[in-house]
C-alpha cells in the first residue's frame, strides 16, 4: 500500500509552517516569505506543496525532468520553469505581490543559489532535500553537468562522479553560506546534507569546532521540541474498503475528536492540536492522496487512541464499510533511532543507540500489534538509522478496542519517556501529563542539575 506522501507531506507542512513562524511575527507576515529548497525526487516532492499550504512562495529544484513532471501533473507544483532568466523575475514578482505559489526550477540547485546570490535576493528560508544518504547513485548531482551526461560519468567513471559531487557540495554550502550572513533560516533536513558537505571539506561547522555543524536538523529546530517532545507524530490509517466515502467519514472523526480535545488542551498543545485540525479539515481540498485510501495526521496519544476507538466503533456499527489499518510513519515519536536525524534532539549521548526502535518493535507486539517490522535505513542511510513499526488491523471487534487502547499508549509513551530522561523540557511536561491522565503510568524522572555544577565537578 503508497501511504508514503501524505505522511511527508503532512510533516513538512508542519516543519515548514514553524520554520515560517521563526522569521515572521504572524500569519500575515508570514506572506510573501521566500523558500528556496530543492529535491522533487527520492526524497518526495513534499516541499512545494508543503510551503503553498504555509502560505510561502517557494522554489524547488530538481534536476530530473521525469520528477518535476510527475509533481506538476499531480499539482503538488504550480508552476515550472528551466530557465534562471525567467525564473528569476517570477520570484521577485510573487514576493513583491504576497503570493502562495510553489515554484520548480528544472535544473542544478546550485546554479539556482548562486544566482540568487549574484542578484542579491533575499532568502528568508532555506533547506534541501536532495537523497544525500545516497550521494554516489543518482541522489545528487554536480553543477556543470546535464543529466544525462551526469549518469554516463557516474556508471563509466564513478571516481571522477564523486570528485564532482564533494567540488558542488562545497559550492552549495558556500551559497548557502552567504544568504545565511544576510539573515536566511537554514535548517538541515536529515538527508545527510550537512554530513556529505562536511566529508566534501565545506565549511560546515561551527568556529572551533570538528563535529558540530552550524545549522540545526529540523528535528532539533522544529519537530523535536514542537512535536515529537510532546508526543505528537505521525500516525496514519488506510481504508481496505479503497472506498473515499470511508476516508471522508475517518476525517469526520478525527476533527471532532482534535476539536474536543482542543476545548480543554494546556497551552503547551493548543498550536498543534490546531495545525491538525486545519490539517484534517482541508485533506479532501489539497488532494492528498496518492495510491491507497489513506489518511494521515500528526497526534499524541491520547488522540490516535480516542480516535482509533471512534473508527473501530464505526465499523462495527456499519458506517465504516470494512476493516481499517492503523500505522504510524517511521519518522515519529519513538519508532526511530536515528543521531541525524529522528533523535538528533536527544542530547544525553543515547541517541546514538537503537534500543527505542527495538523496545518499540517488542513492546508493540506484546500489546496487540497485527504485524511488526525492524529494519534499517530510510531516509539518512544504511548504517544510520533503525526502524521499529508496527499494523493494527481494526475491524470493529471488542478485542480490537482493547488492542488499540494498549498498544497505543505504549508505541507513544515509550518515546517520550526516552526523552524526558534526556531532560527536554517538553518531553518532561508531556511524560508528567500523562502520569496524572494515567495513575497505572509510572515513569522515572531524571534528576536536574544545573550545568555549572556538573562543570564545576571536573
Amino acid at each position: 500500500m503508497y501511504i508514503g506522501p501524505q505522511g511527508i507531506v503532512h510533516g513538512t507542512t508542519i516543519t515548514v509552517m514553524n520554520a515560517a513562524r521563526k522569521i515572521s511575527k504572524s500569519e500575515e507576515d508570514r506572506k510573501g516569505k521566500l523558500f528556496i529548497t530543492a529535491g522533487l525526487g527520492g526524497m518526495s516532492g513534499a516541499q512545494p506543496k508543503a510551503a503553498r499550504i504555509a502560505g510561502l512562495v517557494s522554489v524547488t529544484a530538481e534536476i530530473n525532468p521525469k520528477a518535476v513532471n510527475t509533481r506538476h501533473s499531480q499539482k503538488w507544483v504550480d508552476e515550472v520553469f528551466d530557465s534562471l532568466d525567467s525564473l528569476i523575475p517570477r520570484i521577485k514578482k510573487a514576493v513583491t505581490d504576497k503570493e502562495a505559489v510553489s515554484l520548480a526550477y528544472q535544473g542544478n540547485v546550485v546554479d539556482l543559489w548562486e544566482r540568487l546570490v549574484k542578484e542579491n535576493i533575499k532568502v528568508d528560508i532555506g533547506s534541501d532535500q536532495t537523497s544525500l544518504h545516497n550521494p554516489w547513485a543518482g541522489g545528487y548531482y554536480p553543477a556543470g553537468f546535464s543529466l544525462e551526461e551526469s549518469n554516463k560519468m557516474m556508471a563509466e567513471n564513478p571516481a571522477q562522479f564523486k570528485t564532482e559531487v564533494q567540488k558542488t557540495l562545497v559550492r552549495h554550502i558556500n551559497a548557502v553560506n552567504t544568504l545565511h550572513a544576510k539573515g536566511m533560516y537554514f535548517f538541515d533536513y536529515g538527508n545527510a546534507f550537512l554530513l556529505e558537505v562536511s566529508r566534501a571539506g565545506g565549511d560546515v561547522f561551527k568556529k572551533n569546532s570538528k563535529d558540530e555543524f552550524k545549522y540545526n536538523s529540523y528535528v532539533q529546530d522544529i519537530l523535536g521540541p514542537m512535536c515529537f517532545d510532546y508526543g505528537f507524530g505521525p500516525f496514519r490509517w488506510v481504508y481496505t474498503s479503497a472506498s473515499e466515502n470511508d476516508l471522508r467519514k475517518t476525517d469526520e472523526i478525527a476533527l471532532g475528536v482534535l476539536e474536543d480535545m482542543h476545548k480543554t488542551a494546556p497551552e503547551e498543545i493548543k498550536q498543534q492540536l490546531s495545525d491538525n485540525i486545519v490539517w484534517i479539515r482541508d485533506a479532501m481540498k489539497n488532494n492528498l492522496v496518492v495510491g491507497s485510501q489513506a489518511r494521515i495526521l500528526y497526534a499524541d496519544s491520547e488522540a490516535r487512541v480516542k480516535i482509533a476507538e471512534a473508527i473501530n466503533k464505526a465499523i462495527a456499527e456499519g458506517k465504516i464499510t470494512a476493516p481499517v489499518v492503523l500505522g504510524r510513519d517511521h519518522h515519529d515519536v519513538s519508532g526511530t533511532d536515528s543521531p541525524y536525524r529522528e533523535t538528533s534532539n536527544i542530547y544525553d549521548g543515547s541517541k546514538f543507540t537503537a534500543d527505542m526502535a527495538v523496545q518499540n518493535f517488542v513492546g508493540d507486539a506484546f500489546r496487540g500489534a497485527t504485524w511488526i517490522s525492524l529494519h534499517n535505513g530510510g531516509g539518512v542511510g544504511w548504517g544510520e538509522v533503525i526502524n521499529g513499526g508496527f499494523g493494527l488491523v481494526l475491524d470493529g471487534s471488542v478485542d480490537a478496542d482493547r488492542r488499540l487502547k494498549q498498544m497505543l499508549f505504549w508505541d507513544v509513551n515509550n518515546g517520550i519517556a526516552r526523552r524526558s530522561w534526556a531532560r527536554n523540557k517538553e518531553a518532561l511536561f508531556a511524560i508528567k501529563r500523562e502520569m496524572e491522565r494515567t495513575p497505572n503510568l509510572k515513569v522515572t524522572l531524571p534528576n536536574l542539575v544545573d550545568e555549572k555544577t556538573l562543570d564545576n565537578l571536573f
